[in-house]
């Protein structure tokens, strides 16, 4: 089990530059500007081979009135509680102030071992300050620089040589957790929500709009089952978002987003479905997380059964991609209708898991088709052949079919409705890829194997003609060398001696030509061109 550090200190000494660093991730908001953090963090971190369970919190203010300062001191002080470790960070930039006595003094009253931290000491001028912390009574300080990663071998030994003096009581691993992230716009109840399930103000809350910057994770437990919130920033329409501290606040939700299970998206009663409630919903179906709508603030709602089957029927309308999307009105200030939520969520979130049979889904398939079969394009019939699940969370099937990539948009969308219908899926994002069957040919227009389109740049001549081997010919015959060519290419014929009679040749009926020879005299030659070599007078076979 690690050990539960908790940062604090006052507003702008660099506590969530250091949590992000040991934790290794930018998880926490970091600005110029004092007092962005204002609930406090968890997060698993190492420094070294030690294990630590880390808490970054909000700047301490010395106010105990019922503003919001004040309550973010609150929030600090129940992370001093619940830590086994305290690091107590100045800055030593600006020495030891005001704040930070009194400060200190608060901590000496806690019982747990504290180690004093001088933030900001890479420059020279920051000597001074590092040597005024000595007068807040905590021992030698540990000179570091969160930004620049300097002294951590030193905030590394401090550390280890407290820890061992630390009982941390093992506990077993627990199950993987059921990530829910509540989201919606600025004001709407999404941080009172979390506080009612868990029965504690574990985040703030107040009237005012955009108190929550930072995406916080708070783990929980339902009926056995591991749960973990996460209440994120509201977000706003983009065009009114100009500050940079909102923008990372918006990324920071998006990406809450994404690494969600089930997203609960929670809405005033008076402006649900807005432009921007719409915008966020679609966001979620684009990341294929499941969705829950909750209407909050219902009991300020007089018509509560006209009101709701009005925002059921504006549901189905605005988003027919998620068709049957559970819907739950709620009061989160009095805990009205919060039985409902969590069966919704654990039902959404089975859902989202589901995995359908084979032999399942080509039934039905068999019998989607036949009801409505798929139009013909360009005169061809689409034929779907067969469809398989291909993994769930969200359910994601691919149908093998011919000419594939002719199906028309509007047939898939028949079959996704009818698929969610048929096998109860409501309100779940389905994804459907169809893809080409065995039989097509891989290497036509997009098929398999047919990869993309050869760019052969702009033709600046005419394409060139293929002429055939007989038209050349006819084309060369005709030109002027053409005789001269062939004559000279043409094969040799046996040569015929003018002296002997041509009528004495044909009297004898001999096939034999003479040539005239070496010495003068005359050789037997045949007609295909042969010298006889026998001797003249020889006899006869």
């Amino acid at each position: 089990m690690a050990i539960k550090v908790a940062i604090v200190g006052r507003p702008n000494v660099g506590k969530s530059t250091l949590f992000n660093r040991l934790v290794g991730k930018r998880l926490a908001l970091v600005d110029d500007r004092p007092g962005v953090t204002r609930d406090r963090r968890y997060a698993q971190g190492n420094i070294g081979d030690l294990d630590l369970t880390l808490i970054d919190t909000a700047g301490y203010e010395d106010v105990s009135d019922d503003s919001l300062e004040s309550r973010m001191r609150e929030q600090t002080e129940a992370a001093i509680d619940d830590a086994d470790l305290i690091l107590f960070m100045m800055d030593a930039r600006e020495g030891v102030t005001s704040l930070d006595r009194i400060f200190a003094d608060r901590l000496r009253r806690v019982h747990k071992p504290i180690i004093l931290l001088a933030n900001k000491a890479e420059s020279r001028e920051s000597g001074g300050g590092v040597g005024e912390a000595h007068a807040l009574g905590f021992g030698e300080p540990v000179a570091l620089s969160a930004e620049h990663g300097e002294g951590m071998a030193d905030l590394y030994q401090a550390v280890s040589v407290v820890s061992a003096d630390i009982f941390v009581e093992e506990e077993d691993e627990p199950d993987k957790p059921i990530r829910i992230a509540v989201i919606g716009r600025p004001n709407a109840g999404k941080s009172t929500l979390v506080n009612r399930l868990l029965g504690e103000d574990r985040l703030l809350v107040g009237p005012e709009a955009g108190i929550t910057r930072d995406s916080i994770s708070v783990d929980w437990e339902w009926e056995g089952r591991p749960i973990r919130f996460v209440d994120t920033a509201g977000m706003r329409r983009k065009a009114r978002v100009q500050e940079k501290l909102e923008k990372l606040s918006v990324a920071d939700t998006i990406r809450a987003i994404t690494f969600a299970e089930v997203v609960v998206l929670v809405m005033d009663k008076d402006h649900a479905f807005d432009i921007q409630d719409l915008q966020l919903a679609d966001l979620v179906e684009r990341e294929g997380r499941a969705l829950i709508y909750v209407a909050s603030k219902w009991d300020l709602e007089e018509d509560p059964q006209a009101r709701m089957a009005e925002l059921k029927h504006l549901a189905e309308d605005k988003l027919p991609q998620l068709k049957g999307t559970p819907f739950v009105v709620l009061s989160a200030h009095s805990g009205r209708g919060l039985d409902r939520l969590m069966p919704a969520v654990i039902k959404a979130y089975d859902t989202w898991s589901v995995k359908v049979k084979t032999k399942d889904l080509n039934t039905w398939l068999a019998m989607a088709v036949q009801r409505h079969p798929p139009p013909a394009v360009d005169g061809k019939r689409i034929k779907p052949k067969y469809m398989a699940q291909t993994k769930a969370r969200p359910p994601t099937f691919v149908l093998m079919a011919s000419r594939a990539e002719s199906m028309p948009e509007q047939y898939k969308r028949y079959l996704i409705n009818n698929l969610r219908e048929s096998f109860d899926l409501p309100g779940t994002p389905i994804r459907l890829t169809v893809k080409s069957s065995a039989g097509d040919n891989p290497y036509a227009p997009g098929g398999a194997k047919s990869g993309p389109e050869r760019y052969k740049g702009d033709a600046k001549t005419a394409p060139r003609r293929v002429i055939k081997k007989a038209e050349k010919e006819a084309m060369l015959s005709n030109l002027p060398g053409k005789a001269l060519e062939q004559k000279k290419t043409r094969k040799a014929q046996p040569r015929i001696i003018s002296g002997v009679k041509a009528s004495s040749a044909k009297k004898a009926g001999s096939s034999v030509a003479v040539q005239k020879g070496a010495r003068g005299g005359a050789r037997q030659v045949s007609r295909s061109g042969r010298v006889r070599t026998g001797q003249k007078h020889a006899p006869k076979k």
